[in-house]
């Protein structure tokens, strides 16, 4: 694939909360503790702990009418996202006019940045030998912009005849700009894991085996606040009395891609995360990472849950209405067809594609993962081809000679409050 400079230019990645100030009527609050950082993290995560529950994963399958015309109403586009010209710069959620137009479908990358894993240890122990001590497992992403937009050298960058164009190597879509060091303010947004471990694609069985529910927990840019949310704690109870947990321990880190697939028809969508790690290095690579489903290489497809559909399977698993994520109107009735625009139900589809990629900018949002594909050679085919899965094995690889104090940094954080020992593939 050759591509322009011009044609994939593309701004720095944000994260729109979701909900922006108090309603009429209502006093506007004052600002919260720095204790509610932590606490919030950890029970939004309980509604999905454990979550045993059965999906219906014949009908996560996004589902339509079949009306031609509907599908024939929403074209699709070929590229990056940034050809659009309300995608570039600062985002969707703050240049788009109040009046939406037409959502249309983007095909390919459609974000790309860098992925850590954490998990926590259960109350009361400070060490954690198996998968029976973690009560915790979270997923950080921390979109960036592709590395070529940030003026990184091209090795195969050659100008045309006006010494304007220039050429992009193939795949070079998914690799992410280098992370700066010591910033606090960085977009991200950190998902709870429900069964504390990721769907393997190895697994035998498939089914449901394969497909684990997961939440957007946290969406911010103070990296202060988010290490407050992840490190140690201590809260008071009636009948215990003092309680205290460990701090998250970073068990991984890697880039990852977010690509929507060519798809004829609207029922055909499918978006992937496939990722690859560049820490631990492959001779560290331990328990710890298997135990959690951390592969070297990976991906699973992601849909997101309707708010309006009700709780599936017999445990009922997923939040209650109060605290789902809401989301603007154009996308309840243009992604998930609420009004019977698609679907069989007057709230549309149980679950869509991300057909863009603000509909994961909201805390609250329910995930389905899927098990898709591990190794290079699946993480390539999820990501559609086009040498995305090389180019992100050979920008990791080449990421991995860096020291652990290095990565904590990226994040801001203090390898003294949040320890990154299981990097090295022990338990921590």
């Amino acid at each position: 694939m050759v591509t322009t400079r011009g044609q994939e230019a593309a701004g720095k990645a944000t994260v729109s909360p979701n909900k922006t100030g108090p309603k009429k009527g209502q006093a506007k609050k004052k600002e919260e503790p720095e204790t509610n950082a932590k606490r919030d993290i950890e029970e939004v995560a309980d509604h999905i702990e454990g979550a045993e529950g059965e999906p219906e994963v014949k009908k996560a399958k996004v589902e339509d009418k079949g009306n031609k015309e509907n599908e024939d109403a929403k074209p699709e586009t070929k590229g990056h996202p940034a050809e659009h010209s309300y995608q570039a710069g600062k985002g969707i959620h703050n240049l788009m006019p109040r009046s939406r137009p037409m959502i249309v479908y983007s095909t390919g990358t459609i974000e790309r940045g860098h992925i850590y894993f954490f998990y926590r240890p259960r109350v009361q122990l400070e060490e954690v030998h198996s998968m029976d001590d973690v009560q915790r497992f979270h997923i950080l992403l921390v979109p960036r912009p592709p590395e070529f937009s940030v003026g990184s050298d091209q090795k195969d960058a050659q100008p045309d005849e006006e010494g304007e164009m220039k050429l992009i190597s193939s795949g070079s879509d998914v690799i992410p700009a280098p992370e700066s060091i010591n910033e606090k303010k960085k977009p991200f947004r950190l998902l709870a894991i429900g069964k504390k471990q990721l769907p393997d694609p190895e697994a035998s069985g498939g089914g449901r085996k394969g497909v684990f529910w997961a939440l957007v927990s946290t969406v911010g840019e103070d990296l202060q606040k988010l290490q407050d949310g992840l490190g140690e704690k201590e809260y008071e109870t009636k009948t215990r009395g003092t309680r205290h947990q460990g701090p998250a321990r970073l068990a991984a880190r890697g880039a990852y891609a977010i690509v929507n697939n060519e798809a004829k028809t609207p029922s055909q969508r499918e978006t992937h995360l496939g990722y690859h790690l560049s820490h631990p290095i492959p001779e560290n690579f331990g328990d710890v990472q298997e135990a959690l489903g951390i592969h070297p290489a990976s991906s699973f497809i992601l849909q997101v849950k309707n708010p309006l559909a009700p709780n599936t399977g017999s445990a009922r698993v997923g939040l209650p209405s109060n605290r789902r994520a809401e989301f603007p109107a154009y996308i309840m009735k243009q992604v998930f067809g609420q009004g019977g625009a698609r679907g069989r139900e007057d709230f549309g589809l149980k679950f869509a594609s991300v057909e863009r990629k603000e509909m994961l900018d909201h805390e609250g949002a329910e995930l389905l993962l899927i098990a898709a594909r591990s190794g290079e050679e699946g993480l390539d085919k999820s990501l559609q081809g086009e040498g995305r899965g090389q180019a992100l094995k050979d920008t990791e690889e080449t990421e991995g000679h860096k020291s652990i104090e290095t990565v904590l940094k990226e994040l801001a954080m203090d390898s003294q409050k949040i320890p990154a020992e299981p990097l090295e593939g022990n338990w921590e």
